[in-house]
C-alpha cells in the first residue's frame, strides 16, 4: 500500500465525521405554542435542523408524525433568569458556603456550581446570568463546548464593590473583568438589603463604571436598593437595575423614561433565606437585624412591584437572585410575580423569555420561538398563560436543539 493511499482517508477523515454528526431535521408537535413575544398558536409544529428553528406553524395534519410528540404539552422558550449566583452552595457542613481560608478546592465549588447549573435546566432555564463569581468562567466555557449540561451562562466574574476607589481605578477596575473575559459588569451602588441598602457609590464614580463599561461593549448592571442609588445609576448610563426596594414611583418613571431595564426580586430570594435561616445566620452579613431587614422589605418589594407595573413604557424582566437552596426553583419568583404581584400571566412569560433576551442583547439569538432563533424550548403540563403555576410542571426541555429531557407528564 502506498503512503498516497494511507493519507487519503485520514484527509477525508474530519468531513466523514462532521457528516455523521449532522443530524436530519427534528419536527416538534405542540398542543399549544407560547412564541414568547405575547402571541400563542393551537396544535402547532416546530422544526429544528442542527440549534436552530427552522420552520414554525400550524399542524397541516394532526396524524402527521414527529419526532417528538408534545400535543398534550403547552410549548414555550426556554426561561431566562437575569440574575443568579451559580456558585452559590451549601457545603459539606450544610452551611452556606464562605471560605476566606481556601479549604474548598476549586474542583468541588466547580462540582456544587454543575449542579447548581444542571438544576436550573432541568427546570426549564436554558439561559442563565450568573452575577457574580470568577469561577463562573470555566463552567460558562465547559457548557458552552458541550461537555457538561446546564443553561447558556454569561457571568460578570466578581463584582465591583469598593466605593473608595477614584474613577481611574474604577475603570481599571472594569477593564481587569473584561480582560478576564465577564459578559457583562456588574456594580455595587448601595449595600445589601440586610444593611440598609443605603447609596454607596457617587454619581461620578458610576460615571466612570458605566462608561468603561460601554466604551468596551459591556452592559452596566447595577445593584441598588435606595431610591436616591438608583436615580445615580440610572443618570450615570446603567443598563440595569438589580433589586429596588426602596424606590418611588418619579425613580421608576425615571427609569422607564431612560430605558434602562429593571429586575426586581419581589419573592424567591426572601422565602429561601427564611427557609435556609439557620444555614446562613452568622455568617458574614447575615445576621439577626439583616434578617430582619429582610423581613421589613418583603412589602415594600411587593408594592413596588406593583407600582413597576403600572409605570408606562417600564421594562421589567425576570430574575431571582438565586443563592443556595434557590437553585431549580427560580419559577417560583415569576408564579408569585403573578399570583401575587397581580402580573399578567403572559407578560410575565415574556417577561422571562423575548424581554430578558432583549435586556442581554441576544434577543436575536434566544427567547422566542421563531425561524433563525436558538432552539431552546420547553414543554409543560398545563397552560401556564393560563395557569402560570404550570410551570412547576416542565417535562421536556430542548437546549440549542439537543433534548436534555423528556419524560411523561
Amino acid at each position: 500500500m502506498t503512503v498516497a493511499r494511507l493519507l487519503f482517508p485520514l484527509c477525508l477523515a474530519p468531513a466523514m465525521l462532521l457528516a455523521q454528526e449532522t443530524s436530519p431535521p427534528l419536527t416538534i408537535r405542540a398542543g399549544k405554542l407560547l412564541d414568547g413575544k405575547g402571541g400563542s398558536i393551537e396544535n402547532a409544529v416546530i422544526v429544528v435542523e442542527g440549534s436552530k428553528i427552522v420552520r414554525v406553524g400550524a399542524a397541516a395534519d394532526a396524524a402527521s408524525p414527529a419526532n417528538y410528540d408534545l400535543s398534550r404539552l403547552t410549548v414555550l422558550p426556554g426561561g431566562i433568569d437575569t440574575h443568579v449566583h451559580l456558585t452559590s452552595h451549601f457545603d459539606a457542613n450544610g452551611r452556606v458556603h464562605n471560605d476566606p481560608e481556601g479549604k474548598e478546592t476549586a474542583d468541588v465549588t466547580a462540582l456544587y456550581a454543575m449542579e447548581n447549573a444542571y438544576r436550573m435546566l432541568m427546570a426549564g432555564l436554558t439561559t442563565v446570568q450568573s452575577v457574580g463569581d470568577a469561577e463562573d468562567a470555566p463552567i460558562r466555557d465547559a457548557i458552552a463546548r458541550g461537555v457538561l449540561p446546564g443553561p447558556r451562562v454569561l457571568t460578570s466574574l466578581d463584582p465591583i464593590t469598593d466605593e473608595s476607589l477614584k474613577p481611574d481605578q474604577l475603570r481599571a477596575e472594569v477593564r481587569r473583568r473584561v480582560d478576564a473575559g465577564a459578559d457583562v459588569i456588574k456594580i455595587f451602588a448601595s449595600k445589601s438589603i440586610r444593611e440598609g441598602g443605603v447609596p454607596t457609590l457617587s454619581e461620578e464614580q458610576l460615571q466612570a463604571l458605566c462608561g468603561e463599561a460601554h466604551r468596551l461593549g459591556r452592559r452596566a448592571l447595577v445593584h441598588a436598593h435606595a431610591a436616591e442609588a438608583v436615580q445615580r445609576a440610572v443618570r450615570a448610563g446603567g443598563d440595569q437595575i438589580e433589586h429596588g426596594a426602596f424606590v418611588d414611583q418619579p425613580t421608576l418613571r425615571l427609569m422607564s423614561e431612560h430605558q434602562v431595564v429593571f429586575d426586581p426580586h419581589t419573592h424567591l430570594i426572601f422565602e429561601n433565606y427564611f427557609t435556609n435561616k439557620a444555614r446562613y445566620l452568622g455568617i458574614e452579613n447575615y445576621t439577626e437585624d439583616g434578617f430582619a431587614h429582610m423581613e421589613r422589605a418583603v412589602p415594600l418589594m411587593k408594592a413596588v412591584f406593583k407600582q413597576a407595573l403600572a409605570t408606562p413604557g417600564l421594562q421589567i424582566v425576570f430574575g431571582t437572585d438565586a443563592v443556595a437552596g434557590a437553585h431549580g426553583r427560580n419559577w417560583e419568583e415569576l408564579i408569585y410575580r403573578v399570583e401575587v404581584g397581580g402580573q399578567d400571566p403572559m407578560a410575565a412569560i415574556v417577561s422571562a423569555t423575548s424581554l430578558a433576551a432583549k435586556s442581554l442583547r441576544l434577543d436575536s439569538e434566544i427567547g422566542a420561538i421563531a425561524p433563525g432563533m436558538q432552539a431552546d424550548l420547553i414543554g409543560a403540563a398545563g397552560d401556564p398563560s393560563k395557569d402560570i403555576a404550570a410551570l412547576r410542571h416542565v417535562v421536556f426541555v430542548m437546549k440549542g436543539g439537543k433534548v436534555y429531557k423528556n419524560v411523561a407528564p
